[in-house]
């Protein structure tokens, strides 16, 4: 028994003994939950079980109540009960909780007559047999696995109740004990339910994160189990990591972590399952078919012929998953044939890699209609995905610290597979009707696949992953006899797989210059139907926050641009004239209802200037159309909005005249509006049209009657006077994981030759307001805004301004350094919150993301801390599973 828990013993003992009840012969003091167990960690609550033969006396009662208050006000956080044994048993049986608790007391002190009752009243022959104390616990489990995403590969991991954590370890030691009466997992090796290898994994990971959770509850001061961004890269430095050219120190001790934990996972799921055959099928008549000469199947479950068949056949390592996927009657692979294929990882050696009916049978296993992401999973868990692939193996736990990649590398790459897979299903077209059109389309799905797989493999080698990447993914493509076209295609999707994103997040893709140029790169309709596809299944997989209707939105027509493209002819590019022409002539078509407002049009669109054409639809100029033509002089400026497809959008025609913009921004936030996008365009006449695609702070469009109109009033008001007074933006508090980030501002130039304007990027760490500062900031330096792209990349705000001097020409040298100044005056580096642990900055240089995720003005994100739960105060009568 660890130091802290012997030494608490001896702490209540002498309590007990001075101001306990008075009838010590009579009442039990007993350890429960994980103190009972002996594991008290310095933040964990000291559980307490007063027992007593029956109803305490008044005297006892008040001794009792005196205990407790002295355990409180020397310092211990006490949760405890006072309960007789028949009160036990009863409350028990409609308790898991509590008789898990129960099952783990430990006598302090009292009669040992009174405490074996409690053992015999509360055990599996009164309460909760042991098959449903398995089913139980085992669902339990489940339901605590999808508060996690189902995975530990978190940014932020529970080390106690995430997959993989202590409690999964809890978990079959309640089970085991229950069963067999077990006290340690160690007896489990001795009834050869457990391996001498397989304990000591066990051994060395809790270790691991008993360690961790010591060294949580120390630096916190309380029960902190998140291993959260406050305290990671402390820790790395405790646990003696290092920063070098490839890595940071606090990359290296997560990935030490992750590998732990999904050792862990994998130990749980086999154990669970052989739990399963023992306690729940130990009474079910065996129904056994043969399935091929290695294997038979089970109860439906899959196992091989005998124990020797992967050292006669090392190739059934492989072919094992290749037979569930043609077998969707099997529900799994039985428990001690799990322990064989991670015994015989070993045999998959460059021999076996370089085996030709290796490679036939795993591209086999990519080319099946179903279950290739579930076989590629199962294949992971066990250990036998990075055997065979090495370049994944070396990824397997790999982080990167920052707040857009959710999820270690290995376990990113198999969620791309998971929603490629979902994409080939014809019943999720509803939530995703283009993707499932595009990918029926598919020749050859599995290479589609392959580049999945292989497009961040590439990271942590201290190199532009995405190359590092085409270039294991080429070698994988030989290696297993792809043609010539296929391994290029497949390798040009790794090498290219940010294009499609950062076109769309970083380039105007009204331009049709812009769409010409991506279709020239991509090339053909396959490359651009594969990139469409991985690009999709890449950002939904990075981050669970980041997918929405805009994102869908701006990538399917940035897709179909570029379909069009292509259906033109690379040979015959877009010209300008013909899409403002037929935008016109489209646009008079959907007018031609409205005789008035198509007789008044076209002299309105003469005012407006060609580039209005290029940048909206003939749907939306019809919109705005008819409301400039209603709208008096008198009563501009005139601003609309409407729910569009990507978020609620917001449309201003008003007089040109400066700080349009910043005014704009601040307006929208100070009514808590993220803006998604802008389009900027200053028409022939004088007048500046203004559009911007925003969302409420947790990415849901603003719909609210009430709201729409209170925002359509704030800017109206904003833009009547825009540099009248500048509104101060509401001041909030960054979120705790941003401050973990130190991401000094950077102003970069470049040159927009073609449409005779100059392109201003800025980089800086995202935080409230910080768009409104940016607009302001551009208006004081005189310059005119034609457009902005709005991004940001976890932690780090990557916008685009798309600018002018006041004579609408390029900026000059001195201009564009006035800029840079005033800029980095501006954004500056916000300030930590008091009290946050000091962290070194995070190098520059990292990989680019395929973000195009959610940012504005203005959001809350999540992760904040929750409230401390309620301590149980002397008296409480109440017990629940702690520890």
């Amino acid at each position: 028994m660890p130091a802290r828990a012997r030494s608490i013993d001896g702490l209540l003992h002498s309590v007990w003994t001075q101001v306990g009840p008075g009838a010590p012969s009579r009442t039990c003091l007993v350890a429960v939950g994980g103190y009972g167990r002996g594991e008290l960690h310095p933040g964990s609550d000291v559980d307490l079980l007063i027992l007593c033969p029956g109803a305490l006396a008044r005297e006892d009662e008040e001794r009792v109540k005196r205990f407790v208050a002295t355990l409180w006000d020397i310092g211990l956080k006490v949760g405890h009960s006072v309960r007789s044994v028949q009160q036990c048993e009863a409350d028990a049986r409609q308790d898991l909780g509590l008789a898990t608790s129960l099952m783990e007391s430990r006598l302090l002190t009292g009669p040992v007559a009174l405490f074996d009752d409690l053992r015999k009243r509360t055990g599996p022959d009164h309460v909760w047999p042991v098959p449903a104390f398995f089913e139980a616990k085992r669902q339990e489990q489940i339901r605590r696995h999808h508060r996690f995403d189902d995975t530990a590969a978190n940014l932020e991991p529970n080390v106690k109740e995430g997959p993989g954590g202590l409690r999964d370890l809890h978990g079959i030691a309640w089970v085991a004990k229950r069963h067999f009466g077990t006290d340690t997992l160690n007896e489990l090796v001795e009834r050869a339910f457990l391996t001498e290898s397989e304990y000591r994994a066990l051994e060395e990971g809790r270790s691991l994160l008993w360690e961790i959770r010591l060294r949580l509850h120390l630096l916190s001061g309380r029960a902190e189990d998140r291993l959260l961004f406050d305290y990671q890269r402390h820790l790395a430095g405790l646990f003696g990591y290092h920063d070098d050219n490839l890595n940071l120190a606090v990359e290296k001790f997560m990935k030490r972590y992750h590998r732990h934990v999904a050792e862990l996972s994998r130990l749980n799921e086999m154990l669970l399952e052989r739990f399963d055959e023992v306690i729940l099928q130990a009474n079910t008549p065996h129904e056994t078919t043969l399935v091929n000469s290695r294997f038979r199947a089970v109860n439906a479950f899959l196992e091989v012929k005998d124990r020797f068949v992967f050292e006669r056949h090392p190739l059934a390592l492989l072919e094992i998953f290749l037979v569930l996927q043609k077998r969707p009657d099997l529900k799994g692979i039985r428990a001690s044939t799990i322990r064989l294929l991670c015994d015989h990882r070993r045999l998959i050696d460059p021999d076996f890699r370089s085996d030709p009916r290796a490679g036939r049978l795993f591209l086999e296993i990519l080319r099946q209609p179903l279950g290739v992401s579930r076989e590629l999973r199962r294949m992971h868990r066990y250990g036998l995905l990075a055997e065979y692939l090495p370049a994944f193996g070396a990824v397997v736990g790999q982080m990167q610290y920052d707040l857009f990649h959710a999820y270690t590398v290995d376990e990113h790459s198999l969620f791309v597979l998971d929603n490629l897979q979902a994409f080939s299903v014809p019943e999720n077209h509803d939530e995703f009707p283009l993707c499932t059109a595009v990918f029926k389309e598919l020749p050859r799905p599995e290479l589609l696949y392959i580049a999945g797989l292989f497009h961040d493999l590439g990271k942590g080698r201290g190199e532009d992953h995405s190359e590092a990447g085409a270039r294991l993914a080429l070698d994988f493509c030989i290696r297993h006899g792809l043609s010539r076209y296929d391994s290029r295609l497949v390798a040009w999707l790794v090498r290219h797989h940010l294009l499609m994103s950062l076109t769309a997040q970083r380039r105007d893709i009204m331009d049709p210059e812009v769409i010409n140029e991506f279709a020239r790169q991509v090339g053909d309709k396959t490359h651009l139907d594969c990139l469409y596809l991985l690009t999709v299944a890449d950002i939904r997989a990075t981050n669970p926050n980041l997918w929405n209707d805009w994102k869908d939105h701006l990538l399917r027509d940035l897709y179909l641009a570029g379909d069009y493209a292509l259906r033109h002819g690379l040979e015959n590019p877009i010209d300008r004239n013909d899409l403002v022409a037929q935008a016109m002539d489209k646009a008079t078509e959907l007018l031609g209802a409205d005789g008035e407002a198509a007789r008044a049009a076209p002299t309105l669109w003469r005012s407006l200037g060609a580039d209005y054409f290029l940048r909206y639809t003939p749907e939306e100029i019809c919109w705005h159309t008819r409301a400039i033509l209603r709208t008096s002089a008198e009563n501009l400026p005139l601003v609309l909005v409407r729910q569009g497809p990507g978020g609620t959008e917001i449309f201003a025609y008003v007089a040109d005249r400066k700080h349009l913009f910043a005014a704009s921004v601040s307006a929208l936030e100070r009514q808590g509006c993220t803006v998604l996008d802008s389009r900027i365009l200053t028409a022939d006449n004088a007048m500046t049209l203004n559009s911007y695609v925003v969302s409420d702070l947790n990415g849901s469009p603003v719909s609210a009657p009430a709201r729409v109109m209170e925002i359509r009033d704030t800017l109206r008001q904003a833009l009547r006077e825009p540099g009248a007074e500048r509104p101060r933006a509401r001041r909030r508090a960054l979120s705790r994981r941003i401050e973990h980030f130190d991401i000094p501002p950077e102003v970069r130039f470049h040159a927009d030759d073609r449409n005779g304007r100059s392109l201003v990027e800025i980089i800086a760490a995202d935080r409230p307001g910080l768009l409104a500062r940016i607009g302001w900031s551009l208006a004081d330096c005189g310059v005119r805004l034609q457009n902005a792209k709005i991004a940001t990349v976890g932690e780090r705000a990557e916008d685009m301004f798309f600018v002018t001097d006041r004579h609408n020409r390029p900026l000059d040298s001195e201009t564009k350094e006035q800029i840079r100044r005033h800029l980095l005056a501006t954004l500056g580096t916000p300030q930590r919150t008091a009290g946050t642990l000091a962290d070194p900055p995070v190098p520059a240089g990292r990989d680019p993301c395929p973000s195009l995720p959610q940012r504005g003005i203005s959001r809350r994100l999540p992760g904040e801390r929750k409230q401390p739960r309620p301590r149980h105060r002397p008296g409480d009568p109440d017990l629940r599973n702690r520890g």
